[in-house]
């Protein structure tokens, strides 16, 4: 009997010798395949990719990585379709981490976002923030979603949320969503709400135009052209390059209020701040013109090429104020200087 002891050990070291080099290789094939999937998305070759994953996923069912990269590729194809059976087929697997449901339903957002079911993917984007509130990107992506629902209270709200996540403050963003609200309320004819809420952007924002061109075109319309002048210069003084489409307003208004001499002194005091601004620069000139005093406009506008000397505008204007003054060949030779300037710049 002693023999069988022997034997029986023999068998057992035989059999844990060919399970160990026989036993299934399939978790280190599909990472191998896996990993080729990868490394084809990065360079670029989603074919090849998707023909790794699909490898992939017939070996092992429960890859779930590999089913969102399959949606993922697939939305980015143009097939966003396809990729929602995908990712939504993976929101009913049991046993899922957050963080894993946490990608499923970004994935989902952005399959839905693409084929224009905005309610579907601001909810998905909702349970993603459910999963993690301080999630920058579902931030971000519900931001996306208000701004093209024109949701402005649900964008202001989470433009607040977005700056606290960011440790930053952008107060002008948020005073442009109030803006937006006191535009939708005009719309509405509710013209009370409207005003309260440009004068809410305005205390959010003092350094922002845009709520004082709104109040100056409100109080326009209600006919209280002294306070529509005074929101009209403090935005055409806060945004210098927009600043253009209030002049003629300001004028006009000065005009009906019968203080068209003080129309002067408005664009001196766009060009103390701006004294680049070619704009209120022509419009002065024209005052100046207008009041007969030529030579001093032709100064201002002369002033003005020193130092901008390839200036277009600032050059037409030199040339419409120099015909009565200038003779023929100095004309001409004003006219020429303009049409290089011109070529080259067809050139380039």
């Amino acid at each position: 009997m002693n023999w069988i002891l022997p034997i029986v050990l023999l068998l057992t070291a035989a059999g844990g010798v060919i399970i160990y080099f026989y036993r299934p290789k399939k978790q280190k094939r599909t990472e191998s395949i896996y990993t080729h999937a990868l490394n084809a998305m990065v360079r670029g070759d989603t074919r090849t990719a998707l023909k790794h994953l699909r490898d992939v996923v017939k070996q092992d069912t429960n890859h779930i990585d590999a089913y969102l990269q399959m949606g993922d590729i697939l939305r980015e194809e143009g097939n966003a379709q396809a990729a929602v059976k995908i990712h939504q087929s993976l929101t009913v697997r049991p046993n899922l981490n957050n963080e894993i449901k946490r990608d499923i339903h970004q994935s989902l957002a952005l399959d839905f976002q693409q084929i224009g079911h905005l309610n579907k993917a601001q909810r998905e984007a909702e349970l993603v923030l459910k999963l993690d509130r301080k999630n920058l990107w579902a931030n971000e992506f519900l931001l996306h979603i208000f701004e093209k629902q024109r949701n402005w209270d649900q964008a202001t709200q989470i433009t607040k949320s977005i700056q606290k996540l960011k440790q930053s403050q952008d107060p002008n963003q948020i005073a442009g969503f109030l803006v937006y609200q006191g535009m939708d309320k005009l719309e509405k004819g509710k013209q009370k709400e409207a005003e309260a809420q440009f004068h809410k952007a305005v205390k959010t924002a003092p350094e922002f135009g845009l709520p004082y061109l709104r109040l100056g075109d409100l109080y326009a319309e209600n006919r209280d052209l002294v306070k529509a002048i005074e929101n009209w210069e403090k935005f055409a003084l806060l945004n210098p390059e927009e600043g253009r489409q209030v002049y003629s307003k300001i004028e006009s208004a000065l005009f009906d209020l019968g203080r068209f001499s003080e129309v002067e002194k408005f664009y001196e005091r766009i060009l103390d701040k701006d004294p680049a601004n070619l704009n209120a620069l022509a419009k002065l000139a024209n005052v100046l013109e207008e009041k007969g005093e030529h030579s001093n406009a032709l100064t201002l506008v002369e002033d003005a090429l020193t130092k901008n000397d390839g200036s277009i505008h600032a050059r037409l204007m030199r040339l419409k104020l120099s015909v009565h003054v200038s003779k023929p060949h100095e004309l001409s030779n004003q006219i020429d200087a303009i049409i290089q300037l011109l070529t080259h710049g067809e050139e380039k």
